[in-house]
C-alpha cells in the first residue's frame, strides 16, 4: 500500500473552540518552532507552587469544572483515571475524590494516587516539577506501580493489561514506533492525546530547569526538542489521533484558578506542530476496535456517525483538523441514531463522538 505523507500545514489560524485562556494570554506567542517554544516558556513559567500533599486537596475540589473528576462518562464526579476509566461501558471501579488515598495497594481498586507523567526519578523529585498537576494526575495505585518509570510508547505483546486494557510490554519497533524496542506502557486510545499534551507542556515548561541534563528514554539530552525522534513521533501521533478533549480544558482551567499557568498545547492544539515540525503518515492513525459506531459517506463533503449500541446515545460529535483544531461541532440532543457530519473543504479529519460511557475517535478522508 502506497503511504500518504502529511506535512501538516498551519493556513488556519485560530484556537481549539473549547478554550478558556484569558484575552491576550499568548499574544507575545508570535514565533515559528523553538522560538515558539521559548515563548510560550515565558508565558507559562511564573506559576504558583503548591506543595506535593496539595494536590489531594486540588482532586477533591468540587469546582463544576474539575476535570479530575468524572463528569464525562458516567458522570458521576468519582476520580477520572486514564489508567483504568473505561470510555467503552462501566468502570470496573471507581474512587470517591478523598477516599481509597493510597497508603498500600496490592491489586486494581485498593487505592488512588499520584502518577507523575514524566517520573519524579527523571528530576530527581525536585520542584517545581514534582508538584505540577499538568502533568499529575489521579491514577489507580496497583497501575501506577505497574507503569513505574518506563516510558509511554505502543504494545503489541503485553506482559501485564490493566481492566480498562491500559498495557505494559516492549515498544513495538516498527510504523510510527520505530527506534526504540525497550519495556514501554501504552494507556488506550481515548487518553494517549491527553497523554501527548502533557508531555509538550512539560518540555516548555521546564526547557531552563535542567532538563538537557535528564535522563529518560523519551528524552535526547537537549532542551529545544527534548525528545528522541521515536518518542517524538509516537507523541504527536497521539496529539493528532485523539484531539483535545472537554476533560482537558477543565483541568487547564481548574489547574490555572491553582497555580495561575496554563497548558499551551491544550488552549492551541496547533502549537505542538509549529514547535516540532513533524511529518507524519496517514496510515500510522491507527484506532483499538469500537463497535459502538460506524462512520461511512454519504456524499463527497459529509459522512454519517451510526450507532450500532442501542443502550448508548451519541451526544456529541466534534471535528478536528491535522493541526489538532476543533473546527465543527454537531450537536445531538435528540439522540439520533444516525448523525450526519458536514465538511467544507477536503482534507483528513479526526471526529470525537462523545456519549456516556462513550468516547471514539476515527479518522475521515475527505475528498
Amino acid at each position: 500500500m502506497k503511504k500518504i505523507f502529511l506535512q501538516i500545514s498551519l493556513f488556519l489560524a485560530g484556537t481549539s473552540l473549547y478554550a478558556q485562556a484569558p484575552a491576550n494570554y499568548y499574544n507575545t506567542a508570535t514565533g515559528e518552532k523553538f522560538e515558539l517554544k521559548t515563548q510560550l516558556y515565558n508565558i507559562i513559567k511564573g506559576h504558583s507552587t503548591k506543595s506535593y500533599d496539595a494536590l489531594k486537596g486540588l482532586y477533591r475540589q468540587t469546582d463544576s469544572n474539575n476535570g479530575f473528576q468524572d463528569k464525562y462518562n458516567e458522570k458521576d464526579n468519582t476520580i477520572f483515571d486514564i489508567y483504568s476509566e473505561n470510555t467503552n461501558g462501566k468502570d470496573p471501579y471507581n474512587y470517591i475524590p478523598g477516599q481509597k488515598e493510597c497508603g498500600n495497594y496490592s491489586v486494581e481498586g485498593d487505592c488512588y494516587n499520584r502518577e507523575h507523567l514524566i517520573p519524579q526519578s527523571v528530576f530527581n523529585q525536585a520542584s517545581p516539577m514534582v508538584s505540577d498537576p499538568l502533568h499529575i494526575w489521579p491514577t489507580d495505585g496497583k497501575v501506577n506501580g505497574v507503569r513505574s518509570s518506563f516510558p509511554h510508547g505502543v504494545v503489541n505483546n503485553p506482559t501485564t493489561t490493566s481492566k480498562n486494557g491500559s498495557k505494559l510490554g516492549p515498544n513495538v519497533n516498527s510504523g510510527y514506533s520505530a527506534g526504540y524496542s525497550g519495556t514501554v506502557f501504552e494507556p488506550i486510545d481515548e487518553f494517549k492525546g491527553d497523554i501527548a499534551r502533557a508531555y509538550f507542556y512539560f518540555a516548555t515548561r521546564y526547557q531552563e530547569n535542567g532538563i538537557q541534563g535528564w535522563s529518560y528514554a523519551m528524552f535526547n539530552g537537549t532542551k529545544d526538542k527534548v525528545f528522541t525522534d521515536t518518542f517524538l513521533k509516537i507523541l504527536m501521533t497521539w496529539h493528532l489521533q485523539d484531539p483535545v478533549s472537554q476533560r482537558e480544558t477543565d483541568i487547564n482551567d481548574l489547574v490555572y484558578k491553582y497555580q495561575g499557568n496554563r497548558n499551551p498545547f491544550v488552549d492551541h492544539p496547533e502549537y505542538a506542530q509549529k514547535v516540532w515540525n513533524v511529518t507524519l503518515a496517514t496510515d500510522d492513525f491507527v484506532y483499538q476496535k469500537r463497535d459502538d459506531v460506524k462512520v461511512y459517506n454519504k456524499t463527497t463533503r459529509s459522512v454519517v456517525v451510526k450507532l450500532e449500541n442501542n443502550q448508548k446515545s451519541i451526544h456529541k460529535i466534534s471535528v478536528f483538523n491535522l493541526n489538532g483544531q476543533l473546527v465543527n461541532e454537531v450537536q445531538n440532543s435528540t439522540h439520533q441514531k444516525e448523525v450526519t457530519v458536514d465538511f467544507k473543504t477536503p482534507g483528513v479529519y479526526i471526529i470525537k463522538v462523545v456519549g456516556p460511557e462513550m468516547e471514539i475517535n476515527r479518522k475521515v478522508v475527505i475528498k
